[in-house]
């Protein structure tokens, strides 16, 4: 008893749905993949089953009873540890790895709701994930156009020497921005004495997208940290 298709058939709908998230995160060369997410959400699923199925040889109607429910609260926990450790801060409070993390999430709850026997839920959040990530970004930025709000401009910090600022810039506007003006101030730091940072004020005008201009300069290799302000701050 509990190891009959039906608990087979659970996992191998766990199994399926987790790849397809995975497999989305890794063509865009996110940092837990198709194997990560496939792990999770599977050991989710697994986890449900032997908390529902397990103990059957050793239950007594009135005298031995379990809660299934205890290991799905469990699981939350242990996933908020994986998705701690994936979330990270670079220097001004850039926060990269949260969309990652709320996949690895909400692909727990889908294992663990197919290991439930709810396959009905665990596929109707699978299809909520891909609305979310392929249908919600373009509508934000379709709803941009209606939106009367100044751009903000961006704050980059590197070091000086590294032909940075050309980069930069058409970074900002490869994200839909048209860049006004930049600013330079030399800041005497660095790694090494003698070593000067450099901090670039880009002034922005357009509708692009900030959040995807702050993640593709944060990964530009040699910058310090990024950050944004509106022009009337400064």
């Amino acid at each position: 008893m509990g190891q009959s298709w039906d608990q087979f058939a659970d996992l191998g709908i766990a199994f399926v749905l987790s790849v397809l998230i995975g497999l989305e995160r890794e063509l865009k060369q996110k940092s837990a993949g198709v194997r990560t997410y496939t792990v999770v959400g599977f050991a989710s699923a697994l986890w449900m089953l032997v908390s529902k199925y397990g103990f059957t040889d050793v239950l007594r109607d009135g005298t031995i009873m379990v809660d299934p429910s205890r290991v799905a609260a469990q699981i939350v926990a242990g996933v908020g540890f994986i998705g701690g450790g994936i979330i990270f801060v670079k220097r001004d409070s850039v926060v990269h790895g949260l969309t990652t993390a709320a996949g690895i999430f909400l692909t727990a709850s889908i294992g663990a709701a197919a290991g439930g026997g709810l396959s009905e839920l665990a596929i109707a959040g699978t299809v909520g994930y891909f609305v979310a990530v392929w249908f919600l970004p373009p509508l934000a930025r379709w709803s941009r156009r209606f939106v009367k709000a100044e751009a903000p401009s961006l704050r980059v910090r590197f070091y000086e020497g590294q032909g940075l600022v050309q980069k930069i810039v058409e970074t900002a506007k490869e994200a839909g921005f048209h860049v006004t003006d930049i600013a330079t101030t030399r800041h005497e730091e660095g790694a090494e004495p003698g070593q000067h940072s450099i901090e670039l004020r880009v002034f922005l005008d357009g509708k692009g997208d900030v959040q995807a201009v702050v993640d593709d300069v944060s990964d530009i290799p040699g910058i310090l940290a990024v950050s944004t302000f509106r022009n009337d701050s400064e």
